[in-house]
């Protein structure tokens, strides 16, 4: 059996980090000159071993909350691991989120010190903390070297102060993720060490990454997919992260800093898919015919490995087409990039087949914050595409047919249960015992199906599902995400609940939009195109192309209308982690809705 290592809690994580990849790089960052500074594990180790002593003269003790309001950066972990290190608790926010939220999870949590980002967020901070008793200190991680509580200055007096590492218990709480808030405040998920040390110690052998990876890391480490599987689970290889500032320089930095891997959300994969489209849109009709070739050759050498079968023949072309074609793909995105694993949503089964066709495999998984968050992966040896994979060590999947309406078939809710199961939502005990079952497994309020080998398939959330008037009920997520594949539409919401058919409000994609109304001779101002009845027929006939096929008659959108503004976090359109709030869009465009049942 394999030696591999294997983790108590997240101190005992960075000790073993820190001793087996010391002069190993860790994380990088970018300078305002486009270079890529790392720092080493061993030198993180030390941050941490100094913050820790400056958290200790603030008075942090095992037990107490550390909240954090800032993207991801350097001194985001060394806070975190500093905390870990003392037994207090993080709870990590965004910086996007709302005053109210910051206020509201400040309050619920009862947090002792906050850092903060940056001067704009420890300023929009500082009337929070005078009114909550609670909270005693507030930190900024930019402040001036001479300021008392910058984090320059805590850093030297902490040198000075010198404080041996706490040892919590496998049981004792790390940390608390605030889930998104789509249906009312946000909830608190209690996440004890040994919840998140379960799905990093099941990934050891279940998952192989080595020291040699490198991974560009933008996920928010505020959330429980970034945080444990990149953060975590990624010291616990010696992998290294460049820590992108700016999702929009994403495709950019990729070139910079050439990762070997990928851990990213769909919306990420379809930018890609969206991107490589386009260009060969405006490729050649021979430049066309052979990436046509080349996709379909991929597409059939797939279909031969599941079944245990090869092809001399094929194989050829396939090496042919990689070196002439899917290698120069690769070469946009950076030229090193072996895998991609995808998660917090479900992927498009036509994206993944892309990406895994130019030679990047995909490993789709699936998790919420209540599980750590993985509950199931797919893996080197284990991976089917169209699925999240199979549970991970130690934990099961149950899927509870009763749970949905009678005519899902082999569908229902998908339970979870394993050591990776949070030990319940801080101060909501009603809450927490409605997707509690009383054998502990966690409801997830997520639809699913397992087959026959114990590939979870997900196929959308419960609370989601609604009923046409004639009965049928739809799932809208899953027809969102396939007519996202269009080129044209950026943002789509679906929507019909208790209505004779679905129509949807769609956000074009601006820039494509742009293009071709400057080659259709109509101008580029977005406000005027929504409203140009070509327009219109073009966003009709893009409809049609991608429900054609995967749309069951019923669940077919009759009607929609085009908005210029984006679903964002900042109108509250969106959650932090990018999901839809329905509730939000659905009253902010009402009258839309109102308007196309009407006619």
């Amino acid at each position: 059996m394999s030696q591999t290592p294997q983790f108590k809690n997240l101190p005992d994580l960075l000790h073993q980090a820190v001793a087996r990849f010391g002069t190993h790089p860790l994380f990088g960052t970018r300078t305002v000159d486009g270079e890529w500074i790392y720092i080493t594990y061993g030198e993180f180790g030390e941050l941490v071993s100094q913050f820790r002593g400056a958290l200790a003269l603030l008075g942090l003790e095992p037990g107490d909350r550390l909240a954090i309001i800032s993207n991801n950066r350097v001194e985001w972990a060394v806070g975190a691991y500093a905390a870990y290190t003392l037994g207090a608790c993080v709870v990590p926010m965004y910086e996007k989120q709302n005053s109210d939220d910051w206020e509201y999870i400040l309050r619920d949590s009862g947090a002792k010190i906050l850092l903060a980002a940056n001067d704009e967020v420890y300023a929009r901070a500082q009337p929070i903390a005078e009114r909550l008793d609670a909270l005693e200190t507030l930190v900024n991680f930019e402040g001036r070297s001479t300021e008392d509580l910058s984090y320059k200055a805590l850093l030297k007096k902490g040198a000075a102060n010198p404080v041996e590492a706490y040892d919590p218990d496998p049981d004792a709480l790390c940390g608390y993720i605030y889930t998104s808030g789509t249906t009312g405040n946000p909830k608190g998920v209690e996440l004890s060490h040994g919840n998140i040390t379960s799905n990093v110690n099941a990934l050891q052998d279940f998952f192989q990454m080595a020291d040699s990876d490198r991974s560009l890391s933008f996920l928010p480490w505020a959330h429980s997919f970034g945080q444990t599987c990149e953060l975590h689970i990624g010291m616990s290889f010696g992998i290294s992260m460049a820590l992108c500032d700016n999702v929009d320089k994403l495709i950019d930095y990729l070139s910079e800093v050439q990762p070997t891997l990928l851990i990213s959300v769909p919306r990420i994969f379809n930018r890609v898919y969206d991107s490589l489209n386009k260009k060969m849109a405006a490729a050649s009709p021979v430049q066309q015919k052979l990436f046509a070739a080349a996709m379909e050759n991929a597409q059939t050498r797939r279909r031969l490995a599941q079944s245990g079968k090869s092809s001399a023949w094929v194989e050829f072309k396939h090496n042919l087409f990689d070196k002439i074609i899917f290698s120069k793909i690769r070469a946009r995105l950076g030229g090193r990039l072996r895998y991609a694993i995808s998660g917090g949503a479900a992927i498009s089964k036509e994206v993944a087949e892309f990406i895994d066709n130019v030679g990047i495999t995909v490993y789709e998984g699936y998790g919420l914050s209540e599980t750590s968050p993985i509950a199931t992966a797919n893996c080197p040896g284990g991976q089917r595409i169209g699925s999240v994979g199979r549970a991970i060590p130690g934990v099961e999947i149950i899927i509870d047919t009763e749970a949905v309406n009678n005519e899902m078939g082999d569908q229902g809710e998908v339970l979870i249960k394993g050591p990776n199961v949070m030990r319940g939502y801080h101060n909501m005990p009603e809450a927490t015992a409605a997707v509690m079952r009383e054998d502990g497994a966690f409801r997830s309020g997520d639809m699913g199906r397992l087959d026959a080998d114990g590939y979870l398939y997900i196929t959308g959330r419960i609370k989601e599902q609604y009923k046409l008037e004639n009965g049928k009920y739809v799932v809208p997520a899953p027809l969102e995400e396939q007519l996202k594949l269009s080129g044209f539409i950026n943002q789509i919401m679906v929507f019909g609940a208790n209505k004779l058919f679905n129509v949807a409000i769609i956000v074009p994609d601006a820039e494509a939009l742009r293009e071709w109304g400057v080659a259709n001779g109509l101008g580029d101002d977005i406000d005027t195109l929504i409203k140009n009845d070509r327009v219109k027929q073009l966003f009709q006939a893009e409809i049609d192309r991608y429900q054609e096929s995967s749309f069951k008659g019923y669940e077919r959108i009759k009607d929609f209308r085009l908005v210029a503004e984006e679903f964002s976090t900042d109108n509250d359109m969106l959650t932090p982690t990018l999901k839809l709030k329905r509730r939000n869009v659905i009253k902010h465009y009402q009258g839309l809705l109102d308007e196309m049942y009407a006619t």
